[in-house]
């Protein structure tokens, strides 16, 4: 699968988001996408309590492990690559997680604006 090019929201080289837990449409650790991405997994987020437990509220359990799948869960403090149209709902219900602009991909803009993007900022550790 071909993917799209690797630049973030600033049109610059996109970084690595997370290889522990290893992240990403794609699971390179980068939050790169192409078209059979439907879900659109290209917003580098910082995990908190309060999204995990939105989402799994939402019907996407983030926080169980599923060994089947080899997902160890996620908890707060984690980096990942999330779908950008669950950040809305998540912005949109006041449990949005922080965002790592550097390593969110230009897609996102399609469906999110940088300025409230950058409400959001956390620089990536």
């Amino acid at each position: 699968m071909k993917k799209f090019d690797s630049k973030n929201v600033f049109g610059e080289p996109l970084i690595a988001c997370s290889t522990n837990p290893m992240t990403g449409f794609f699971r390179d650790g980068c939050c790169n996408t192409n078209h059979q991405d439907r879900g659109m997994h290209t917003v580098c987020v910082e995990l908190t309590a309060d999204f995990l437990s939105f989402s799994k509220s939402q019907g996407n359990d983030l926080s169980t492990p599923n060994p089947q799948f080899n997902f160890p869960g996620l908890k707060p403090g984690d980096n990942w690559c999330l779908c950008a149209p669950r950040w809305v709902e998540a912005y949109k219900a006041g449990a949005a997680p922080k965002v790592i602009l550097k390593a969110t991909h230009e897609e996102t803009l399609a469906i999110v604006p940088l300025h409230i993007l950058k409400e959001f900022e956390v620089i990536a550790s």
